[in-house]
């Protein structure tokens, strides 16, 4: 259902909690007058006749005129304001209780409680964002490490946006030869459907195909991955996992077979959130309760988007690896060999299992390798070098809607020799499919998924 800009909401902009300051938002044709009834500047000015963008000290009061909560007001004239919108901020104490108040009061006068993302779809749907910028909002608000936010940032700032709209000019303007060689065939006009205007559309194609090759790079950066490190008992997982978080969180011990359960945590590797799990041992056992462990194992390699393999390097590789490593050889995931214990190898590399391109020598005591080996994952995770700042897709609901507009480029390229018409619809389908990303062919019922992943206040 579309949010409607004839009334005006309000919400409580920051998390649940205790801050130093906290805001309640309203925007609105009647956001300036519904503040101005509830607010008694220090000063005596008046909210809604100050001409320009401007913060007041004051409070916000209640209907006998009793004061609720010293606040600071920003007044955002519309279309200078994020929703493009008159905008008022209310700056409270951060406290439950007076957010609460100074919400109830400007609701009592006339706002309506925002929905979820309803304030970032008024600036969508006045015109101040495109859909794929409003969804890099809540990118922002949940990025996870700099390069995270640095990729929402870049979407944001509608770098994927103008890679959407120049090919969107390239397929209008092909469009557009296409039809006027339909319309007026007869006319003397110079050839319109030529080799320039299909090599136009092979390269738009290529850049599409370029796009559809980020979506995985864009999903990760946005959710992060996870990353499993599985092995045969004692080959120094659980260090491993202590090394590369920086941290001592999982228990070591020479003992084989110390950790029995899954443990995860948040790390950063290359820029990109990851979900680290250290799990069992995996070997044949009669222990139910190791077994148990065994599961747990099979099922994070299962859920995994990279799986660092770890063998050690100082002692021959034996039945127990190869039976895993057959195993790992299936998987449909990349996988990363991490020959550990380097500082207890041989001087010459000892072989470790076959089948796998990417492995590392390292240890997990002196930090040797350890580098290398997070370069390595983060290459079979992102793939060809894509830096943050690159424009990405990163929703599932994007990559669906380049994808088809790339076949339908495609079959357009194959009507070269077939019919105008065949291409002129093919190409507008192509057109259909790229507005779908940036908003201007996109369905309701998606508009109201994509904005209720929002919170309420934003």
């Amino acid at each position: 259902m579309s949010s409607g800009t004839n009334d005006t909401i309000a919400a409580i902009s920051m998390p649940p909690g205790e801050g130093g300051v906290g805001i309640v938002r309203l925007s609105g044709p009647d956001a300036v007058r519904i503040a101005a009834r509830v607010f008694a500047s220090s000063r005596g000015a008046d909210l809604s006749t100050a001409k320009r963008q401007r913060v007041f000290h004051g409070h916000v009061v209640d209907e006998a005129g009793l004061p609720i909560d010293e606040v600071l007001v920003h007044r955002m004239r519309a279309p200078h304001s994020y929703t493009a919108e008159d905008v008022i901020e209310i700056n409270t104490h951060g406290g439950a209780a007076p957010l609460r108040a100074v919400l109830d009061t400007v609701l009592r006068r006339g706002a309506r409680l925002a929905r979820p993302g309803e304030f970032t779809r008024r600036a969508f749907e006045n015109g101040r964002i495109d859909l794929a910028q409003a969804e890099a909002v809540i990118d922002l608000v949940r990025a996870r490490s700099d390069a995270a936010l640095r990729a929402a940032n870049a979407v944001a700032g509608g770098a994927l946006s103008r890679e959407m709209y120049t090919l969107r000019d390239t397929l209008a303007n092909a469009l557009a030869r296409v039809e006027a060689a339909v319309d007026f065939p007869e006319d003397d006009l110079p050839e319109l459907v030529d080799d320039a205007l299909f090599e136009g559309l092979q390269d738009a194609r290529a850049r599409m195909a370029r796009l559809l090759d980020s979506a995985r790079a864009g999903r990760l950066y946005r959710e992060g991955a996870a990353v499993a490190i599985v092995g045969r008992p004692n080959v120094g997982k659980s260090s491993l996992f202590n090394a590369l978080l920086r941290d001592t969180r999982a228990i070591v011990s020479p003992m084989p077979g110390t950790t029995r359960d899954r443990i995860e945590e948040d790390a950063s590797i290359g820029g990109m959130p990851l979900r680290l799990v250290d799990t069992a041992g995996m070997r044949a056992t009669e222990d139910a309760v190791e077994q148990a462990g065994v599961d747990l194992a099979r099922a994070a390699l299962r859920e995994a988007d990279a799986v660092l393999f770890v063998v050690d390097a100082s002692s021959p590789v034996c039945d127990e690896d190869r039976v895993i490593a057959e195993e790992l050889l299936t998987a449909s995931v990349p996988v990363i060999v991490a020959r550990n214990k380097a500082d207890l190898a041989c001087p010459l590399p000892h072989p470790e299992p076959e089948g796998f391109s990417e492995g590392c020598l390292v240890s997990a005591v002196t930090g040797a390798g350890l580098e290398a080996l997070e370069a390595a994952l983060a290459r079979a995770l992102l793939g060809a070098a894509l830096g943050a700042d690159t424009p990405m897709i990163s929703r599932l609901h994007q990559a669906d809607s380049l994808r088809r507009a790339k076949q339908c480029l495609e079959r357009a390229l194959d009507c070269r020799s077939v019919s105008p018409e065949l291409l002129a619809f093919e190409l507008r389908e192509a057109l259909a499919a790229l507005g779908e990303i940036t908003g201007e062919t996109t369905p309701e019922d998606l508009l109201d998924i994509i904005f209720g992943q929002f919170c309420i206040g934003k």
